[in-house]
């Protein structure tokens, strides 16, 4: 049978090159079973005709079929769908409509899709003013050598590396550059044996929280909180304790005397900013030492320091092995990449590496070993140079676009970072005011995620600068200032 080239169209919503978007189009016929073997395909020449492509990219397209054993060639007579080509296996399926008749409330118990969700939108970049936290901008980001570095990953000389089982272990190269080049410069000294990578801090806060907290424990948090925290913590089936901060951070002498773990985001406090003074740190860990408590610190932009040098971390101070260290390098790269690493003492590390073989053994191998070279090679480093560089003129555009409108600034860090905390006027709901903003093409995070469910409107919300244009940032300010005023509220 020959295939017409009429049966053949590109999808206007498909991602790839056209080439790509050929191979992935006969490939996709050939594995659903349209095309079968021995049908012959329309010549290269037709095909082109009919797509509105060049003809060397359609033979390009089939010559990497071939190689990938969906075609087969036959001299002058053209290509045909391999006897050998790939094929999804045959099922008879039963006839009739299928139900799901299982109660999944009762027998999954809904005890991850209860807890409080706020999604963010995932079509960010299609808004005009995204103040939204977290995302990266692609003309900062270092794409060519990322890529090189993917490349050599890649390579056969680091095969192994990338296609190998690990089980419990990480790669070496990696593990070794974080203890001797990213940890010194937060005055850390670890050996590679008190290093764990995870899948990001989100992981890294999860693996702690399942090792050292359970039904009989106590965990303190800081309020408002990074909100993914309070999902972690309600897993574990603790008792939790909200700890309000107050301008410089999470304050030592309102934890209860019977806490086991405190979770803390000293160096920048998650939303607010606030960095802990170094007496507060001591006397954060004296108290650890006196109560025998265990301090997990999330220190989730540790590289975004541009403002002044990054103070000492908590587990720089530690003596006593109660902190254990989470970092991150979602912030300095990419989100998407989705690698973290925790730090502490060897019995804390071998029980959340056991933990985490048995839940995902380890990060992609290939990954691993790209962000491996990226930093061994100096690239991250110069990432980071330029991401300060960037974020300090954004930085000053929002502070004066922020005082230009006279909108209240709730704390902006001193160190740096990539958020402002900002504050409505008193009456202020910031979901609605989103909500109102969003429809005028302006984003930005409300507060009320960050605080615990009992609170009731809240006039906090914040504003990012990592993902937003320089040219955007005075009218989208200016976009909030207007809705805030609509209010009639000062």
């Amino acid at each position: 049978m020959t295939v017409p080239a009429e049966t053949f169209f590109l999808a206007p919503d498909q991602s790839g090159t056209l080439q790509q978007r050929i191979q992935q189009m006969v490939a996709e016929g050939i594995l659903e079973g349209r095309f079968r073997a021995g049908d012959k395909l329309p010549s290269s020449r037709k095909l082109a005709v009919h797509l509105g492509v060049s003809r060397i990219t359609v033979t390009l397209a089939y010559t990497e079929l071939v190689a990938d054993d969906y075609l087969t060639s036959r001299g002058r007579s053209g290509y045909f769908v391999s006897d050998t080509a790939p094929r999804q296996p045959e099922f008879t399926r039963p006839s009739g409509a299928q139900t799901d008749s299982v109660d999944w409330a009762r027998v999954t118990g809904q005890r991850f899709t209860s807890q409080r969700s706020f999604p963010k939108a995932q079509n960010w970049r299609s808004y005009e003013f995204p103040f939204i936290y977290g995302q990266t901008d692609p003309e900062l980001f270092d794409h060519q050598n990322w890529r090189h570095c993917a490349l050599r990953a890649l390579g056969k000389r680091d095969f192994d590396v990338m296609a190998g089982d690990y089980y419990e272990h990480d790669d070496p190269m990696l593990i070794e550059y974080i203890a001797r080049n990213i940890l010194p410069r937060r005055g850390i000294s670890a050996h590679p044996s008190q290093i764990l990578l995870t899948l990001g801090a989100q992981n890294a806060l999860w693996l702690s929280a399942q090792v050292l907290l359970n039904s009989r424990r106590t965990a303190a948090l800081e309020n408002p909180c990074y909100p993914g925290l309070r999902s972690v913590l309600d897993q574990t089936r603790c008792r939790s304790v909200q700890i309000d901060v107050d301008e410089d951070g999470l304050p030592p002498e309102a934890l209860p005397e019977d806490v086991d773990v405190v979770f803390t985001t000293a160096s920048h406090q998650c939303p607010t900013n606030a960095t802990m003074p170094r007496a507060r740190r001591e006397r954060l860990l004296a108290l650890a030492a006196e109560r025998d408590f265990v301090v997990v610190e999330d220190d989730y932009e540790f590289e975004m320091s541009f403002l002044k040098a990054a103070s000492p971390s908590l587990k720089s101070l530690d003596r006593e092995g109660r902190v254990i260290h989470v970092g991150s390098f979602s912030k300095s790269l990419f989100p998407g990449l989705r690698l973290g690493f925790l730090v502490g003492s060897e019995p804390f590390i071998a029980e959340a590496r056991a933990l985490r073989a048995t839940v995902l053994r380890h990060p992609p191998g290939h990954v691993q070993r790209t962000a491996a070279y990226f930093l061994a090679l100096g690239h991250y480093d110069a990432l980071v140079n330029r991401l300060h560089q960037a974020y300090r003129r954004r930085r000053m555009l929002m502070d004066e676009a922020i005082t230009a409108q006279g909108l209240q600034v709730a704390g902006q860090g001193a160190f740096g970072g990539s958020s402002f905390w900002m504050r409505a006027p008193e009456g202020i709901d910031t979901r609605d005011l989103a909500e109102r903003l969003a429809a005028r093409g302006v984003l930005i995070e409300p507060g009320a995620a960050f605080f615990d469910e009992s609170q009731g409107p809240c006039p906090f919300y914040r504003l990012a600068y990592s993902s937003i244009r320089n040219a955007r940032i005075p009218e989208g300010i200016a976009l909030i200032a207007q809705e805030i005023a609509k209010t009639g509220l000062k």
